[in-house]
């Protein structure tokens, strides 16, 4: 494993994902899943979230609605979040949402709409937490 990789998937790792979010991953990785963690990080988020054509704004658009379109809930939630991270706006998840129900149908946008809600609201109490 490159430690460049490493070093900068896990860097944008945690600025997409949240800090608190990795570490804990991290700290919970034990010898059955801890290659998959360095895996996750170097191949995913360095590899791929680490080349420059795309922004990160960009590409939490497209994983919105691939995860949403492929039914991964816990995913989509930590998605959602990390589109916010990276500047998309409401609005903007909104539309990809309506783009998902058009094009992989109804039941994937009501349960992306629900799950999106659900991820806003978390950031908006943490939000309110801080202030």
């Amino acid at each position: 494993m490159s430690d460049n990789l490493y070093d900068t998937g896990l860097s944008i790792r945690k600025a997409v994902a949240g800090e608190q979010y990795v570490d804990a991953s991290l700290a919970n990785a034990d010898n059955f899943n801890l290659d998959f963690q360095k895996l996750v990080t170097e191949y995913c988020w360095g590899a791929v979230w680490g080349r420059e054509i795309l922004s990160h704004k960009t590409r939490s658009i497209i994983n919105i609605a691939m995860i949403c379109t492929l039914n991964r809930p816990h995913e989509l939630k930590l998605h959602v979040k990390g589109a916010i991270r990276n500047g998309v706006s409401k609005d903007e998840i909104r539309e990809v949402l309506m783009q998902v129900a058009i094009y992989a149908g109804v039941p994937a946008g009501v349960d992306g709409f629900r799950l999106a809600r659900a991820a806003l609201d978390e950031l908006d109490a943490a939000e309110a937490t801080r202030a």
